[in-house]
């Protein structure tokens, strides 16, 4: 299924913010009783989005949420033809993520949302924009030696309450003492305060955090998941589907998806800047 999408202006603002700013996309026309006709003449566009992610989601001095989970939000958002002062920037995190969907109190996610199969029993989802996988962090110079998932067993590791983290590791790696938050920044307090021996979750977040306080904090950078992140969407929205990975794949061709890649990311995780190859719609 294809969609004729309207090219959005990009230009990349400055460094501190290393956040790509779209210009309205022109008022874009789709079929009737469509999804994306349905959010394009909405009043605003919800969208569902992580603050406490360095790199992905968060909120700059002046308030504004910045990121790449932010850029990709965005950009969906210019092709719908809805301009940034419609957005509506909801606060998600790792355990709200689907019943936010089911109950409607946003339209879209784009919250380092890992997609698995699980989650597509109740919600669709798009993409993968970006693939990583979990990874640790430790207190610098790694005290304890924690070289892999194997050497958690007996101690403590923070994990994000819902997430692919916390699931791996009970799944495979039972003997570690998993202990789970809401949000990803009381694990690092806790990890920095010696509460827990390690912090579990994907590697791009974790770099972004180890990015902010390299003097205390270590990527142990041995991935033990392969874990592709989507957006994702109420379940049966599968023509919203179709056209994200449109908005998606022409980003990738035009060079836009690079840009945003190389502005936000490229410094700390590497990588080609090439978009993943997609997952079929249903």
């Amino acid at each position: 299924m294809k969609f004729n999408l309207r090219p959005a202006a990009v230009a990349l603002l400055g460094v501190l913010s290393l956040t790509p700013a779209l210009a309205n996309a022109d008022q874009a026309t789709f079929p009737a009783g469509s999804t994306m006709e349905r959010l394009s003449k909405a009043s605003t566009l919800r969208i569902g989005v992580k603050f406490d992610q360095p790199l992905f989601g968060l909120r700059d001095l002046s308030g504004k949420p910045i990121g790449f989970d932010i850029d990709i939000a965005k950009l969906i958002a210019s092709k719908l033809g809805v301009s940034a002062n419609k957005i509506t920037w909801v606060e998600t995190s790792s355990s709200n993520r689907e019943p936010f969907l089911e109950q409607n109190k946003v339209d879209f996610i784009v919250a380092t949302y890992a997609i698995n199969d699980q989650r597509k029993k109740v919600i669709d989802m798009a993409g993968p924009y970006i693939v990583g996988g979990q990874d640790m962090i430790v207190k610098k110079g790694n005290p304890l030696n924690i070289k892999g998932p194997d050497d958690l067993a007996g101690h403590k590791a923070c994990v994000i309450s819902g997430s692919e983290g916390q699931s791996a590791l009970a799944k495979k790696y039972a003997q570690t003492q998993i202990v789970p938050f809401d949000v990803i920044s009381k694990c690092v307090e806790a990890l920095k305060n010696g509460s827990v021996d390690a912090v579990v979750t994907t590697n791009f977040i974790l770099a972004g955090l180890v990015s902010r306080d390299p003097n205390n904090l270590q990527l142990v950078n041995n991935l033990f998941t392969r874990e592709p992140w989507g957006v994702g969407m109420p379940k049966s929205e599968n023509d919203f589907c179709h056209f994200v990975s449109d908005v998606l794949t022409e980003a990738d061709k035009d060079g836009t998806y690079g840009k945003m890649y190389d502005a936000t990311l490229k410094t700390y995780v590497g990588g080609d800047g090439k978009l993943p190859a997609l997952d079929q719609c249903p």
